[in-house]
């Protein structure tokens, strides 16, 4: 019997999800992967078997539609085996806000929010119950970055980074881990599917590169990862510029600059 915890990941039929599949089974993992396309899943799948003689589950889900979703909350919740959550399957967006339909907007907060969120929901619980597990949340660059332009992806983006620092905060006392993963430009289908051609970028990272960069912060315990980043302390001095910003605010009165001129 398998005494590694088994791993879930959704976007698990090609790219980054794929790859995070690829690394957890050689480490070990069994695996439950979803995705939309269950053809690719079981090709991905039938891959890992053979290579890593771990137990391997597809479970065909369109995150974005309700009974899909619902469906991976169940496995999450009713499955004590799976202590890991890759939180990865999300799509991008491209062109200027103005020229976003209503319902191209709802589909991106729908996977890319709405999705990653009640899935941590689904399975924190248990890990609570338990005292151990793990939550990977994979955001994004463009979440730290509005001038990027790519307005409503971005915004997504920052509210995974806000989720994974909010849930450490009130899981990891209790024994969970949870951490944020920011990669940049990657070599992945996520952006032909946002119509943009990835060869029109100057700088993209090698997936593979990506996610054993990840995995590194995850086995040290980060809570926020950035592979792109090469200069660390522009991380750290971000966070404790916002923290020294948090001990200015004072709430029982608006600042001078707000008050009525006599």
């Amino acid at each position: 019997m398998n005494t590694l915890p088994t791993a879930l990941v959704t976007g698990a039929s090609t790219g980054i999800g794929a790859t995070y599949a690829e690394r957890l089974a050689q480490r070990g993992h069994d695996l439950v992967l979803v995705a939309r396309d269950e053809s690719r899943l079981e090709t991905v799948a039938a891959r890992i078997r053979e290579n890593y003689k771990v137990q391997v589950d597809v479970l065909r889900a369109d995150l974005t539609q309700p009974e899909d979703l619902a469906a991976v909350e169940a496995r999450l919740i009713n499955d004590p085996r799976i202590g890991v959550l890759i939180n990865n399957a999300g799509m991008a967006q491209s062109g200027a806000f103005v020229g976003q339909s209503a319902q191209n907007i709802e589909r991106l907060i729908s996977l890319n929010v709405t999705a990653l969120t009640r899935l941590a929901a689904a399975i924190a619980p248990r890990l609570v119950e338990a005292g151990t597990g793990t939550i990977v949340n994979i955001g994004s660059v463009v979440g730290l970055a509005p001038e990027f332009g790519m307005t409503v992806y971005g915004a997504t983006k920052a509210f995974v980074l806000f989720l994974s620092q909010g849930l450490h905060l009130e899981l990891s006392p209790k024994g969970i881990y949870v951490q944020a993963v920011l990669p940049a430009a990657t070599r992945t289908e996520i952006w032909e599917r946002a119509g943009i051609d990835v060869n029109t970028l100057p700088e993209v990272m090698d997936v593979r590169e990506l996610v054993d960069a990840a995995l590194i912060g995850y086995d040290r315990r980060e809570l926020v990862t950035i592979p792109p980043l090469h200069v660390a302390e522009r991380w750290d001095a971000l966070e404790g510029a916002r923290q020294g910003l948090l001990s200015d605010i004072r709430q029982a009165q608006a600042a001078d600059r707000y008050r009525p001129q006599a």
